[in-house]
């Protein structure tokens, strides 16, 4: 086993560029999901010793991040969910769809944020209670509910 620091640094190395991606989606803000990722990662690293050792610290960190973006916006911003910079940012090798951004941004942020878990990083619906402090059920339902939002916005389309 290494050092504290080269565990976090592999750990950073593999975490760091998805869980942004999760929160660039959700939050639908990639500038502020950046300072999001960066202020967890950074507290994460304090806590390192304790943090690494939880079952599931990519799940902690991205708690963090995002209770911590949602009390930022909350206490300084207005800013509206604005998902082609968000998407944009976050998937630049490919342009973005513009549908399933239309899609999303017709989602609450909790919807975005648990589709983003499911679907971009495959994370079960356990693991997305777990890290989101939630009953399984509320993910299911929450999921349910951005699918059937989405699909009716695609007959909609149609």
């Amino acid at each position: 086993m290494g050092s504290v620091a080269e565990d976090f640094a592999g750990f950073w190395e593999r975490e760091r560029d998805r869980l942004y991606r999760v929160l660039a989606v959700g939050l639908g803000d990639a500038d502020l999901a950046a300072d999001a990722i960066d202020e967890a990662m950074a507290r994460a690293l304090q806590r390192w010793d304790q943090v690494g050792r939880y079952e599931d610290p990519a799940g902690w960190v991205l708690r963090v991040g995002r209770n911590w973006a949602i009390s930022w916006r909350r206490k300084w911003s207005r800013r509206p969910f604005l998902p082609l910079a968000a998407l944009d940012r976050a998937e630049e090798d490919r342009p973005p769809d513009v549908d399933v951004l239309r899609g999303l941004a017709a989602l609450t942020e909790t919807q975005r944020t648990v589709l983003a878990l499911r679907f971009h990083l495959d994370w079960p619906v356990e693991r997305i209670a777990t890290a989101l402090e939630v009953p399984a059920g509320t993910v299911k339902s929450r999921l349910a509910r951005a699918l059937a939002a989405l699909g009716e916005r695609e007959e909609v389309s149609r």
